[in-house]
């Protein structure tokens, strides 16, 4: 349990400090950072799956299409929330975008529900509460958080395609 704390711990405050890095690299267009980022971690990960001689799942999804379209489109999904959020940031956005990942819990409840979900009445407080919260900040800036709309909606469609 320890180790997951740790982990979780780790993987926040990386979270939490990943615009300082963003903002060093403001001359640079999003598209490249994104592009940089996508080829250096299939190389990456390319080295690691020769190492290990795992290459066995390559052929599952070559025999199975389907599941390659659902990858190719769940990476669309996140590739489009990325260059959003390298945008923002880069714009001296981040409120934004930040708020991109407190409304897309919504929308993963919004999903599940369309899905059959059913909410018990304090899930649906929580809801209720979450959303009035996303609501008096969008009527305190006096405008629709549209790149936050975009950030929870890719992130909660790449979610809901990769499950």
């Amino acid at each position: 349990m320890f180790l997951g704390i740790l982990s979780a711990g780790t993987a926040f405050t990386l979270w939490g400090i990943f615009p300082l890095y963003l903002k060093l690299l403001k001359s640079v267009p999003s598209l490249e950072i994104l592009s940089h980022r996508v080829v250096w971690s299939a190389i990456f990960l390319g080295l690691i799956l020769a190492s290990r001689r795992q290459w066995d799942w390559v052929q599952s999804i070559r025999a199975r299409p389907r599941i390659a379209l659902a990858f190719v489109t769940s990476a669309a999904m996140l590739g489009a929330n990325w260059v959003i959020y390298i945008w923002a940031v880069n714009a001296d956005r981040i409120v934004d975008a930040s708020l991109g990942y407190f409304i897309a819990p919504l929308f993963n409840v919004l999903f599940g529900v369309l899905l059959g979900e059913r909410l018990k009445p304090l899930q649906w407080t929580a809801i209720a509460l979450a959303g009035s919260g996303v609501a008096w900040l969008t009527l305190s800036t006096g405008e629709l958080p549209w790149i936050g709309l975009v950030l929870a909606v890719t992130f909660s469609l790449y979610g809901l395609i990769r499950k």
